[in-house]
């Protein structure tokens, strides 16, 4: 099965993307020739792994859920944008990303300790997938009509490991098909702990 794991925006956070799609880029010249993401595929990738062998699943959820606990919940918000080259549109994230990339390290390790093969590891650089295109296009217009966005808070408690299923009909736009498979919560920040602990 195709497996990656991830970090899901908050439905407020979500809510509050919507909008500024819909009201800052989809009525910007040249927004019908993009492949808009659905909200269904919105998400912060932390490690794709691709085809990933059954018989390997089951130990990589107990080594993705200790990465995950060992991981204290943190803030993030959706914040501003930015493009790959002339190929994708994205929304950036601001708040705990020092902690957002500790759990994408730490995924990748658990898959690779799994034995599941990995690309190359390169620096993280978080980032939700708004839109694609099959040529180079000017994105500099959509990552402008982003800057100033910035959306509500919210708390990270899970790492999610997804499955992705690709279009099969040949359907014209068709959107990859995404399942939460697995929802592994964070560790509570230390000094939530403490006050419980009084």
């Amino acid at each position: 099965m195709r497996l990656f794991a991830a970090v899901l925006p908050s439905d407020r956070a979500a809510d509050e993307l919507a909008v500024a799609v819909e009201q800052r880029l989809r009525g910007l010249p040249g927004a019908e020739e993009l492949r808009w993401t659905g909200r269904e595929g919105w998400h912060f990738t932390l490690a794709f792994m691709g085809e990933v062998d059954e018989e390997l699943v089951p130990e990589l959820t107990e080594r993705l859920e200790r990465a995950a606990h060992r991981t204290e919940a943190f803030p993030l918000r959706l914040r501003g944008g930015g493009h790959f080259g002339g190929r994708a549109l994205w929304a950036g994230a601001a708040g705990g990303i020092a902690e957002l990339r500790r759990l994408a390290e730490r995924a990748d390790a658990a898959a690779r300790r799994t034995g599941v093969p990995m690309e190359e590891h390169r620096a993280y650089r978080p980032h939700l997938t708004l839109a694609r295109t099959k040529t180079d296009t000017d994105l500099t217009p959509y990552v402008a009509a982003l800057d100033g966005f910035e959306g509500s808070p919210w708390e990270v408690g899970e790492l999610a490991l997804v499955r992705s299923r690709l279009p099969v009909s040949g359907v014209p736009g068709e959107q990859p098909r995404y399942e939460t498979v697995l929802r592994c919560p964070t560790a509570r920040p230390a000094a939530e702990a403490a006050a419980d602990g009084r």
